[in-house]
């Protein structure tokens, strides 16, 4: 696997950066959860559960090994600071300041192994009059300014279905930088500091809207060229649910027009205003006669950039997604791509809390009785 070898010491809560950790894992690395003795992360414990552990915890950790630690007792630090020299990267999710007065922050680390490689997921990042502020994935969207782009035609703003600021801007971030880090490592034989703004991830994502709303785009929910201001990439209504029409390119637009029979709005493909209404309330019509299962069937082959809108279960079931699936134990997983033949979902089930203390310690020296030592201590379990 293209990171066998590479050992990953995951400091990491909730969602970012365990979803960055996983997709290291898929690619071969070693990934080691480090947990404190006071619940350890947050989603272990979240309903619904699958075999007394949190389905999405399970999710989003196969495949990982988990110790737990007292990172605030000196004899923890030790312990951390001689699995860091067995490591190639360190991965957290604190505030930032809080590895620094841990005595474990990248001054700390780079000492001991000149060649880690920390990565900081925060909010805001580790800079800036913001990055003491707490928040979560909604509030940074908010910030960045997508919330304000997603909603209805009334400007409301909708809240995502899924952690877009969490995962594209912060998992999927940190991957990258890890990644890159540790291609720079090669050359110079040196670590890094990765610092991974959610924001900083969400602006990224928005810069070609915000460079279109200041040159004279309108802006706001219903308004944008992606966003359901034109009739040809909107979700209409059909006899049964929904269905996503995406017809940007003029041919896909004409081509949907002429099987639905409503040539008279070929020309509406990107009108706006009441013009754009008059078109969309058209075209849903039309959809609304048919199920999601006939629309897909009667346009099947056609290049129209039609998709009906599925439920999970539906999801899951559908012949594309079940062929990309790979088999882990509880069912099913999807990974994000592959390299060459490398990249598949983790295997194996997610940790048990602390399982693996016992023998990662004894990997840094730690016989039995010492560690029995650190456990009466209350540093480990």
């Amino acid at each position: 696997m293209p990171l066998t070898g590479v050992r990953v010491l995951d400091l990491s809560r909730l969602l970012p950066g365990p979803f960055a950790s996983m997709i290291l894992a898929g690619l071969g690395a070693d990934i080691v959860k480090i947990e404190d003795l006071d619940g350890g992360d947050y989603m272990r414990w979240m309903p619904p559960r699958h075999h007394d552990t949190s389905a999405m915890f399970t999710a989003l950790n196969r495949g990982k090994r988990s110790i737990r630690l007292d990172l605030k007792a000196a004899a923890g630090r030790e312990l951390f600071l001689r699995l860091a020299d067995t490591a190639d990267v360190v991965l957290e999710s604190f505030r930032p300041g809080v590895l620094d007065r841990l005595a474990l922050g990248a001054a700390e680390l780079r000492a001991r192994n000149p060649r880690l490689v920390l990565c900081s997921i925060s909010g805001f990042g580790q800079d800036g009059p913001d990055r003491l502020l707490v928040g979560h994935d909604l509030n940074y969207l908010a910030r960045a300014g997508a919330l304000a782009i997603t909603g209805g035609v009334d400007g409301r703003p909708v809240v995502p279905g899924v952690q877009i600021a969490d995962v594209g801007g912060g998992a999927l971030g940190a991957v990258a930088a890890i990644l890159a880090a540790l291609r720079l490592r090669d050359r110079t034989g040196e670590g890094s500091h990765c610092d991974v703004s959610m924001v900083d991830g969400m602006l990224s994502w928005m810069s070609p809207h915000i460079a279109a709303v200041r040159n004279g785009s309108p802006e706001g929910p219903g308004r944008m060229p992606l966003n359901g201001a034109h009739p040809c990439y909107r979700v209409y209504r059909c006899a049964d649910g929904w269905m996503s029409v995406a017809a940007l390119e003029p041919k896909f637009w004409t081509r949907l027009c002429d099987l639905l029979d409503v040539q008279d709005i070929s020309g509406e493909a990107f009108s706006s205003g009441e013009a754009a209404e008059r078109a969309a309330a058209r075209l849903e019509t039309v959809l609304l006669t048919g199920t999601r299962a006939h629309w897909r069937e009667r346009l099947a082959g056609h290049d129209v950039c039609c998709e009906p809108v599925l439920s999970i279960d539906e999801v899951v079931s559908d012949p594309q997604v079940a062929h990309r699936a790979d088999q882990v134990e509880g069912g099913a997983a999807w990974f994000p791509f592959r390299v060459g033949d490398h990249g598949h979902a983790p295997a194996g089930p997610a940790p048990a809390y602390g399982a693996d203390s016992r023998a990662l310690l004894a990997e840094v020296g730690v016989d039995d009785a010492q560690f029995d030592q650190l456990v009466a201590a209350g540093v480990t379990a």
